[in-house]
């Protein structure tokens, strides 16, 4: 009975942990299997860039008071022409959603790139978790002051209890299994859309009917600050405080894989596609910036200074407080519902970005942990640093801006400065138009650094850590073989065939540095040192140049074969010495069926040294790292390469 009981728990433990572990990524990112039209795909984006509606004027009136409307009347202008303008262009350099990071990728290849990736990575996190939670804490104040929820219980007051329910409901349904949905994202968007428009539209109403409303608050503003100058000076220098109204381009690029383009489109470069998404992003700009600025001037004007406080009924809900004063607790409830729901979505928005952001980029650079591939897993870790920052930030919204918009600022001024480089590099004429561009948002993002830095403190924890588990996982991974196939020329099947068939039916590689010593001299010396009798001319030499060493996966290793000084040469290029050397010999044995040699000379100096060398620049302790691989891959000692050390 023991012995069944123990066969049914590993039974059901191996079934746990599959379920776990399942979820690899299957296919290619920018390869979705259905499109959709744009203005479908914004309403995707929407829940994101939409939902700030939520909480944005009362972050701005907290931040300008009564010059709220005229920093927010900056902010509008800076998406519209600053914004805007560098991601239609992102757009059209990534078509297939790889967003602006994949841009500086680009531009800017080697470990300089790569470190450039992993500390925007760690922004984007800051970005994405702090949507998560500041979403989910914004969803929670739109709860506990609806006044129908008064006579619940107790926990229903609890903000942090209520928004790790939320979180923890959005973990679940990732867990279960979640497909992003554009048909669902539409049912939250364009209702909240309509419901915000009727909100300002009787605020605007409610103004104009009262107009000593905004004769007190024109009063108020020209005895706080003499001229219009000056309340223009410090909207520029209040903007930065501002900036998450900025947020949802970097999503608008994400999503261009969804957008429905022309049936005749390049696949490579898909200009249908290309124009909907730059139409896409045209459009929630324009949307986006007529409902900010009508939101913060109906906010400033009708609502009192004390409501915008911590615990005001105003504080991270404005609209709904408007909503409720104005058009009583039912349709408060209706738009607080709304509300609620397209908050939560747009953390769904954000793990998604999350789960489709961290496998498209660790994975190749080979720093990131086996499980990285998996969606449960991250699922659990991106809802653990949701748990950790809701508790650091008490469910605060106004405490997480700064974090939220230390990451959005970053990103944006990435996406800027990639447009600006590609832009000079290409020779065109707007280069100091995104110069400029480029210029301002460095500028913010400096600002709110300096004023906000629990953001960037946020921001270098999560660069620390993905810095941290990419460097060590790069280094457990150093023994994988990383070379997915091998192909020979004629020449080079030729010198295997004939050394199988006349070197005393065995292939012997001598390896050869590039530019070495000569190849007569390499053979005399190794010949003496590994005591090597076979006649001369049956060792075939063996050179590997080195090519992008940050790169952690080469797809295929290309080998040519070369005559030189009557010498058969072996010549190819990979990421990786040692690697290159045991996917070779694999390929070899597989396609020989026999044993093959490889030969090396001792390598002398500090083995830390030549360690450090390999992870990072591809080559150090060739021969014993190539051995490592091959016994990882090869089990069986018989069937195992030789490799020969002297």
């Amino acid at each position: 009975m023991t012995t069944v009981a123990n066969r049914r728990s590993l039974k059901l433990s191996n079934r746990i942990r599959r379920w776990f572990f399942q979820g690899i990524r299957q296919s290619k990112i920018g390869m979705p299997t259905h499109t959709d039209a744009w203005w479908k795909v914004m309403c995707l984006t929407g829940v994101d860039y939409f939902s700030t509606l939520g909480y944005q004027p009362g972050i701005a009136f907290l931040a300008a008071g009564l010059l709220s409307p005229f920093a927010t009347l900056i902010l509008v202008l800076l998406t519209v022409f600053g914004a805007l303008p560098v991601y239609r262009r992102v757009a059209k350099e990534s078509p297939h959603g790889q967003g602006s990071i994949s841009m500086l990728e680009a531009l800017l290849p080697g470990w300089k790139g790569k470190a450039i990736v992993l500390a925007l990575l760690g922004f984007a996190g800051t970005a994405f978790i702090i949507t998560i939670t500041l979403s989910a804490a914004d969803a929670t104040a739109h709860i506990v002051e609806n006044p129908f929820f008064e006579d619940l219980p107790s926990f229903f007051q609890d903000r942090i209890g209520v928004t790790l329910v939320l979180l923890t409901t959005l973990g679940v349904i990732f867990l279960v299994g979640f497909r992003e949905a554009i048909g669902f994202a539409v049912l939250l968007v364009v209702p909240y859309l309509i419901l915000n428009a009727y909100v300002i539209f009787v605020g605007m109403k409610e103004i104009v009917a009262h107009p000593e409303m905004m004769a007190n608050w024109h009063a108020n503003l020209f005895s706080t600050y003499q001229s219009p100058w000056v309340m223009l000076g410090i909207s520029l220098v209040l903007f930065p405080k501002l900036a998450l109204g900025l947020s949802g381009f970097e999503t608008g690029v994400a999503v261009m894989p969804l957008v429905r383009g022309k049936p005749d489109d390049n696949p490579k470069l898909p200009e249908g596609r290309i124009h909907n998404t730059q139409f896409l992003l045209t459009s929630a700009a324009l949307i986006m910036s007529v409902f900010l600025l009508g939101s913060s001037i109906i906010s400033t004007i009708l609502i009192p200074p004390e409501a915008f406080q911590p615990d005001g009924p105003a504080n991270g809900r404005a609209l709904a407080y408007l909503a409720h004063k104005f058009l009583g607790d039912g349709f408060g409830t209706v738009y607080d519902i709304s509300t609620i729901s397209i908050l939560w979505f747009a953390g769904a928005s954000a793990m998604a970005g999350l789960l489709n952001l961290v496998p498209q980029y660790l994975p190749r650079y080979g720093m990131a942990p086996d499980w990285a591939a998996a969606v449960r897993p991250l699922v659990m870790f991106f809802m653990l640093l949701s748990y950790v920052v809701t508790f650091i930030f008490k469910a605060d919204v106004d405490a997480q801006a700064g974090a939220y918009a230390t990451g959005v600022l970053v990103l944006i001024t990435s996406a800027a400065v990639a447009v600006t480089i590609s832009a000079y590099k290409s020779k065109q004429r707007r280069k100091y138009a995104y110069l400029a561009i480029a210029i301002v948002f460095v500028y913010t993002s400096i600002v709110n650094m300096i004023e906000r830095p629990e953001g960037l403190q946020i921001a270098m924890f999560f660069v620390g850590a993905i810095l941290t588990i990419s460097l060590v996982s790069r280094a457990i991974r150093s023994i994988e073989l990383r070379i997915s196939s091998v192909t020979l020329d004629d020449n080079a099947r030729r010198y295997i065939e004939e050394a199988k068939m006349h070197a005393m039916g065995e292939v012997r590689l001598l390896a050869h540095r590039p530019g070495g010593s000569s190849y007569a001299a390499k053979e005399a010396e190794s010949r003496d040192i590994h005591s090597i009798t076979i006649p001369e001319g049956d060792f075939i030499f063996l050179e590997i140049s080195l090519s992008d060493a940050s790169d952690f996966i080469d797809d295929c290793l290309d080998v040519y074969g070369h005559e030189i000084e009557g010498y058969k040469v072996l010549r190819c290029t990979s990421t990786a010495v040692p690697n290159a050397i045991a996917a070779l010999l694999l390929h070899i044995r597989d396609s020989t069926q026999c044993v093959p040699h490889a030969y090396f000379g001792w390598t002398e100096g500090n083995p830390l040294l030549y360690i450090f060398k390999y992870i990072f620049f591809g080559e150090g302790e060739t021969a014993p790292v190539a051995r490592e691989i091959l016994r990882e891959v090869e089990h069986d000692p018989r069937r195992r390469p030789r490799i020969h050390v002297g």
